[in-house]
């Protein structure tokens, strides 16, 4: 059932123990971290498995990183990818840095500052801290969905649970909602898509109370005080401030949306990717076509 109307309303309900309950026949979430934490860098997967990146201003030119890819994840001046046989590498320092080798069959690789976090095709997740050449950490098993920012992981299990922990990488894993399709973290918030297609949003301590945000969502991104939601319609839509701002409709027809500080990327159907910077009513730059997945640092 279509909900045309995003859920501006700050319905706070105080699960942090026992889940977010939502009916499990919404679509799936949007894989893959996409959304940074303000840095200046984009980062495009093409149709032909070229990743690129580029530094610096809207305008400024693309660099071919990699061939093969089936996932691109940038954080900082820090680069990781998916190859499509299941390895991930991860370069640090300027665009034209060496590939290190991290892991082999991984499904999602996840990166936020000092530390890296892969899922392997088993389920398990892995995350180190420091250089590219630190020691793992095994944190989960059976797990589906991966994010790190700043010392909090979070993860869904593959019964739908979300899962977050804070400190260090040995800290206690605290529950945070039931029939999760899709985890987000940035700061202190903490983001979780549930299976009917509402996002809600945490601000605070991992057991501070929930802010339910929109329904007939389909992907939802957090970075710094931004909060974006791609709805099942193909409208994007984002707030700034507070949990209980006023959505801004930004963009039609997109399939993906992507936050980093003061910039919002687009990715049509058709491959266009976009991006603003500045306000939320800034206007759009076209960045590259034959795109199947945008990435903002």
């Amino acid at each position: 059932m279509k909900r045309n109307a995003l859920a501006a309303v700050a319905a706070t309900a105080v699960l942090a123990t026992t889940g977010l309950v939502g009916s499990s026949t919404a679509a799936g979430a949007v894989p893959g971290t996409v959304s940074g934490d303000g840095g200046n860098r984009i980062g495009v997967l093409r149709v032909d498995g070229d990743a690129e990146v580029k530094e610096g201003g809207l305008s400024a030119a693309w660099v071919k990183e990699s061939g093969s890819i089936k996932q691109l994840t940038l954080s900082g001046d820090r680069i990781g990818v998916v190859t499509g046989d299941g390895v991930a590498w991860v370069k640090e320092g300027g665009l034209s840095a060496t590939w290190v080798k991290e892991a082999t069959d991984v499904k999602r690789i996840a990166l936020s500052g000092k530390r890296i976090g892969v899922l392997k095709d088993n389920g398990e997740v892995y995350v180190k801290e420091g250089g590219l050449s630190a020691t793992w950490v095994k944190e989960s098993v059976k797990v589906k969905d991966l994010e790190l920012s700043g010392d909090r992981i979070g993860v869904i299990t593959g019964d739908g649970v979300a899962w977050v922990k804070e400190g260090g990488l040995s800290a206690s894993w605290v529950r945070e909602s039931e029939n999760a399709i899709g985890i987000d973290l940035a700061g202190n918030r903490i983001g979780v898509l549930v299976g009917n297609g509402v996002a809600w949003v945490k601000e605070g301590g991992l057991s501070a109370p929930w802010v339910r945000e929109a329904d007939d969502v389909t992907q939802l991104e957090l970075s710094g005080d931004r909060i974006g939601v791609l709805k099942d319609d193909g409208t994007a839509h984002v707030k700034e401030g507070g949990l209980s701002a006023t959505w801004v409709h930004v963009y039609d027809h997109a399939i993906q949306i992507a936050l980093s500080g003061k910039r919002i990327g687009v990715l049509k159907g058709d491959g266009d990717a976009r991006v603003k910077e500045g306000g939320l009513s800034a206007t759009w730059v076209l960045e590259a076509d034959n795109v199947t997945e945008l990435a903002l640092s």
